[in-house]
């Protein structure tokens, strides 16, 4: 009898110090890792719910770039940081998608080493070329690429990225060999855009959408299955040329495996009450990003499982690979 009296008062603690430490959270910064550089749709991303995060919060929030390895040195140093819902971790599709099928070893698993937190938001994508490319259409781009084969290059974010995705499914869908060139975020891969270097990207419209109004690139659709408002006089690839075309680039958050669930479960609510603030989704709108949330974070760790499985598909495809 005492020995049970003694086991129930353990878990009573237990259950009272979990609370208390939920109740106490955050009570200092919170660091979220983004695996590009500075500059892109992620990153304005993390950097737009961080501010909110701080100013509800009381608690300063880091944006932390780690770019490079495809995403692989961001995700790994998320993988090993301290389950105690400090660390969130701004995942892509490329990261934590294709990543699985694309290389033979990961220093990370996407499912086991990471707890799902929300999935946030969808950004669009829209094929821009340089002005020195003699094409202001999909079809006069399909049609120049044929007649030039290989000698069109595009640039990506890194290998197995949204932007990277998008350029394999062109080549497949229209029948064209466009040259991939890679780089460690969609902003770097601008520069050399503009530069004259690369001469096409699928680059999100934050990215973008400055030097389109500018006139110092060119655009010619956008990536989704569907147009949007926004940018409702630009036509889809699909109905460009490509038929069939569609690729959805999507962010979500995630913290270390083992961090406890009462605080995943407060940043999820957060942050998609934040997603959801007229001020944030005006904001992100004219960036071509979109709230696209889930109401549990099981759900979203669902959908995880259910995107490896269909870009494993696309990987092999592709005929990409790195061992």
């Amino acid at each position: 009898m005492l020995h049970y009296v003694a086991l129930l008062i353990c878990c009573c603690c237990i259950t009272i110090s979990v609370a208390r430490a939920e109740d106490a959270y955050p009570s200092k910064s919170i660091r979220i890792i983004i695996t590009v550089a500075p500059g892109g749709g992620s990153d304005i991303t993390a950097r737009t719910v961080g501010q909110k995060l701080t100013e509800s919060w009381k608690q300063q929030v880091i944006v932390d770039n780690r770019p490079g390895g495809n995403g692989i040195i961001g995700m790994e140093i998320g993988a090993h940081a301290n389950p105690d819902g400090y660390t969130l971790i701004l995942g892509t599709i490329g990261p934590v998608a294709v990543n699985p099928s694309l290389y033979s070893k990961l220093p990370y698993d996407p499912v086991k080493d990471f707890a799902p937190v929300a999935r946030a938001v969808s950004a669009l994508n829209m094929l821009v070329v340089h002005p020195s490319l003699p094409v202001h259409s999909v079809k006069e781009l399909i049609a120049y690429a044929k007649t030039n084969p290989g000698k069109v290059n595009f640039g990506s974010s890194g290998v197995g990225f949204a932007d990277h995705l998008a350029g394999e499914l062109f080549n497949t869908l229209a029948g064209v060999k466009m040259t991939h060139v890679p780089y460690k975020g969609g902003a770097p891969a601008m520069i050399d855009l503009l530069a004259g270097n690369v001469q096409i990207i699928f680059a999100t419209v934050s990215t973008a959408i400055t030097y389109v109004k500018a006139g110092r690139i060119r655009p010619l659709a956008v990536t989704s299955a569907k147009r949007v408002e926004q940018f409702a006089d630009m036509p889809t690839i699909a109905e460009a040329g490509v038929p069939g075309f569609a690729v959805d680039n999507w962010y979500g958050f995630f913290a270390p495996r083992g961090t406890p669930k009462p605080l995943i479960t407060k940043l999820h609510a957060e942050i998609n009450h934040i997603l959801l603030l007229p001020d944030v989704k005006e904001r992100l709108a004219v960036l071509g990003i979109f709230p696209f949330l889930m109401p549990t974070p099981d759900g979203f760790g669902d959908y995880i499982k259910d995107e490896i499985k269909k870009y494993a598909k696309v990987v092999q495809d592709s005929g990409s690979h790195i061992d």
